[in-house]
């Protein structure tokens, strides 16, 4: 009776450690999420100020500034982590197409303003990939831990699901062209 009492409370200390660890990872990776947006949110707020300062100079690229006001758009009214990940792909590519268009105008790229935004989107950019591997670094962990024997059988029972990784764009993966 003793040893039946001492196996079903270490069987119960051992599900709640598990449980407990699991609790743990999921809200690590929540967290992560959570840096992401908030990095995503600085890049949003720096946009307009951006296209605002580059239409004084480039009034012409009206068509530019609609692909990047859209996208920004897209990207912020995205709700699933895929939809996220293919609205912020397309909005960095809209936002290239920004920085090289500002390529043709020399005022432009000494205007005090722009060098500024310029910084400070380059710096938020770098915030976002370490967001990025933060966040994939914490699901990968999260992933294991669902995946892994035995943990995998009480992960089911209590609902935990993989999550998807946050993935570079196939357009990001391709090798630069540099041309002289």
């Amino acid at each position: 009776m003793i040893i039946t009492i001492v196996v079903v409370a270490l069987v119960a200390i051992w599900v709640i450690g598990v449980y407990n660890g699991l609790i743990k990872l999921k809200n690590r990776v929540d967290e992560a999420w959570s840096d992401i947006d908030v990095q995503l949110k600085r890049r949003y707020d720096l946009i307009p100020n951006l296209i605002n300062t580059v239409k004084g100079y480039a009034s012409h690229e009206k068509e530019l500034f609609e692909k990047v006001t859209a996208a920004r758009t897209a990207a912020m009214g995205a709700d699933t982590p895929a939809q996220r990940e293919q609205a912020e792909n397309m909005l960095s590519g809209t936002l290239k197409s920004l920085f090289a268009v500002s390529e043709n105008y020399p005022d432009l790229k000494a205007n005090q303003n722009f060098l500024e935004l310029q910084r400070e989107l380059t710096d938020t950019e770098d915030k976002i990939q370490a967001s990025r591997r933060f966040y994939n670094g914490n699901v990968r962990d999260f992933n294991i831990k669902i995946e892994t024997f035995p943990t995998n059988i009480f992960a089911g029972m209590l609902n935990f699901a993989k999550r998807e990784f946050f993935a570079a764009d196939e357009a990001e993966r391709e090798n630069v062209k540099v041309q002289f």
